[in-house]
């Protein structure tokens, strides 16, 4: 159950970038971060009712819905969306890897977890692989003004997804499924980013395109309402830094992606770059609490394996 979920998640949020990419456009991103969730809530809310699957909460737990929205569902994808408007897509992928680094730290901060002799060697190396791979963006213009943008919005898009991983853990703790923080916290999400909207007095533009609504949509059902609930469900199982493994591999297909799409090129000291934060998460993570790897997927190996015998 436990590889199913992983891949799962690894595949739909793997192309989740360059679908954010075709959202990018005359929409302004609150607004169409809006569209995304305003019909993931829709649609899961729906979902819960109709499954009697959504669980009672106290005010204090929906206190929690509504941070676990500002980090997960409102102003972590704002900053992601902008971070597509100055580097591709898939690198922004790659910065969110780093994810790993935040949830060892912030884990130490909010849950008193040790840190690691792992996460020692693993974060230099991550923050190492990461100028390497923006190297050559950064060095075009005299450190790029795009790339340093495109970087920060990563960043900080990361930082808040990391802190959202935290509010997760404490549902976990809580007997608080998946389903149901997200559920709300994608309602709560949609009443920050409207807020954000009247505030800004901006203007309310729909794109009727093709790349937009398919984009949409595939953010909306697949990145949104099946790939948070795997996502969160790997946190409830195995916890948020190996749940964050994820992200390691995700960038792969991110970038392929942006090389078939959005004219990435690759390069040495990129692919030596991706090369090094991968180590340095894997290093952060521990092999030793990655058994539920070789040991779930060796079970669907096994399985296969006797199927087409």
């Amino acid at each position: 159950m436990t590889a199913a979920l992983y891949l799962a998640t690894l595949f739909i949020w793997g192309g989740s970038w360059l679908a954010i990419k075709f959202q990018a456009g005359p929409v302004p991103i609150p607004v169409a971060v809006f569209h995304r969730f305003l019909l993931a809530a829709l649609l899961m809310m729906l979902l819960m009712v109709l499954f009697r699957r959504l669980q009672k909460a106290s005010v204090s737990d929906h206190g929690f819905f509504l941070l676990q929205a500002c980090c997960l569902f409102s102003f972590n994808f704002m900053a992601f969306y902008a971070a597509t408007h100055y580097i591709a897509s898939g690198l922004v992928a790659v910065v969110m890897s780093t994810a790993t680094l935040f949830n060892a730290m912030h884990g130490r901060i909010f849950w008193g977890s040790a840190t690691t002799l792992g996460f020692r060697l693993g974060a230099p190396l991550g923050i190492l692989g990461l100028l390497l791979l923006f190297w050559t963006d950064l060095q075009s213009s005299q450190w790029s003004a795009d790339a340093l943008l495109g970087i920060g919005y990563a960043l900080l898009g990361t930082w808040l997804f990391s802190l959202g991983n935290m509010v997760s853990v404490r549902h976990a703790n809580r007997g608080i499924q998946p389903a149901t923080s997200n559920a709300w916290g994608m309602i709560y999400g949609c009443v920050i980013l409207l807020l954000i909207i009247i505030l800004r007095a901006g203007p309310w533009v729909w794109d009727g395109s093709v790349h937009y609504l398919g984009g949409l949509a595939y953010l909306s059902i697949l990145a949104s309402v099946v790939g948070f609930s795997t996502y969160l469900m790997l946190v409830n199982r195995i916890g948020a830094n190996n749940a964050a493994y994820v992200l390691v591999a995700t960038p792969v297909i991110a970038l392929t992606l942006s090389n078939l799409y959005e004219g990435y090129q690759w390069s040495l000291l990129s692919i030596f770059g991706l090369v090094l934060i991968a180590v340095g998460n894997l290093a952060v993570l521990g092999w030793e609490k990655l058994k539920w790897v070789r040991t779930d997927f060796g079970r669907v190996s096994v399985y296969l394996t006797n199927r087409t015998r």
